[in-house]
């Protein structure tokens, strides 16, 4: 090869790599165009959910829409707290929320979301039934509502606050618990509720607000809040968790949970009002329901917050190794054991996605 063809060759594969350079950096310009923010913002933290969410935030549809709802800080850096929503703008419209990450060391709520997202945005680029059916009703999910708690491996949030005691609503009821309960001894101390200055922690807030804004309105509502850490078995709680007395809606609520039950008679689940299993303060779900029924006291419109607690003690007792990993008191470890999770649950998500447009079965 002459010196001149060398040469033009080496122009060529230099200008070929620069296109290509160029190609890959519009491709990432392109990649996040559909957000109002930038999900790769150097001052956020990196961490192994979050990278998850990212891969989630890719996906582009006319029916898929994302909100950044806040900004947590700690330890000078941000946290972002992201909303998914799926299906109808009409707030009207029979809606679902799915919220996770709670407690930030129960991770398995959060990977739970992911898995059900990454399924149902699959489904998106070829069911045009599931289409269809979106343009009639609404998905809405929250996967991390404490990613610093998340990222640092810590129960509560970057203020050693539990959000799920934060609430401003007290139990009368005799406790069993009174630590886990809820108490406002220390931020040291795991179940801190806060000093209660008349201020919600940013974490309790969001959620209250966008449960307010995006639930009450709905003909029909479901939340259902994804949890870890308590018991053997499985468990499909309903309100209250801060009273054993029967909430308004318990006839509705039980209702629908029949005919989850004769739809699945092999389920898992263990389904109780939550104070059958323990009484709290402050929480989160149960303040949400007092707030949607001062507004809406007649049933014209349903709101049911429901909380799926995975029993991580059967984790430990298959694998005790775990309790010296933080991860492991609240998650499987295993990975056949994390898949089966995945595959235990999905069906209850789908049965509440099918449910809330059919209110006449039950409501």
């Amino acid at each position: 090869m002459s010196k001149k063809v060398r040469k033009i060759t080496k122009k060529v594969s230099k200008l070929s790599t620069k296109k290509n350079s160029q190609s890959k950096l519009n491709k990432g310009k392109r990649q996040w165009s559909h957000l109002d923010f930038d999900p790769k913002n150097s001052t956020y933290k990196e961490y192994k959910e979050w990278r998850d969410i990212l891969e989630l935030l890719e996906f582009e549809h006319p029916l898929v829409k994302v909100e950044l709802l806040k900004e947590i800080k700690y330890k000078d850096k941000l946290y972002p707290i992201v909303a998914f929503h799926i299906g109808s703008p009409d707030l009207s419209k029979p809606t679902l929320l799915i919220n996770g990450g709670v407690h930030g060391l129960e991770k398995i709520g959060t990977h739970l979301i992911i898995t059900y997202l990454k399924s149902l945005f699959k489904q998106l680029r070829w069911n045009k039934n599931l289409e269809k059916e979106l343009k009639n009703k609404r998905l809405l999910a929250i996967p991390v509502i404490n990613p610093a708690g998340m990222a640092n491996n810590m129960r509560s949030n970057g203020n050693g606050v539990d959000i799920m005691r934060n609430a401003p609503i007290y139990s009368e009821e005799e406790f069993n618990f009174p630590l886990i309960s809820g108490h406002s001894i220390s931020p040291k101390l795991p179940w801190y509720r806060g000093n209660f200055s008349g201020k919600l922690e940013i974490e309790s807030q969001v959620l209250i607000d966008f449960v307010k804004k995006n639930l009450f309105d709905a003909s029909v509502s479901v939340a259902i809040d994804l949890h870890s850490g308590f018991g053997i078995k499985d468990r499909l709680w309903y309100p209250y968790a801060t009273s054993r007395k029967k909430y308004p809606l318990y006839r509705e609520t039980k209702n629908l949970l029949e005919i989850f039950e004769d739809t699945y008679p092999h389920h898992v689940y263990i389904i109780e009002q939550q104070s059958d299993s323990y009484t709290v303060h402050g929480d989160l779900w149960d303040y949400t329901f007092q707030l949607y029924f001062e507004k809406e006291p007649f049933k014209e419109k349903l709101y049911i917050p429901l909380c799926l607690e995975m029993g991580s003690w059967t984790w430990l007792r298959k694998n005790p190794k775990q309790i010296f990993n933080i991860d492991g008191i609240y998650n499987p470890i295993v990975e056949h054991r994390h898949n089966r999770v995945m595959r235990r649950h999905l069906y209850l998500l789908e049965f509440l996605f099918h449910i809330i447009d059919n209110r006449g079965a039950w409501g």
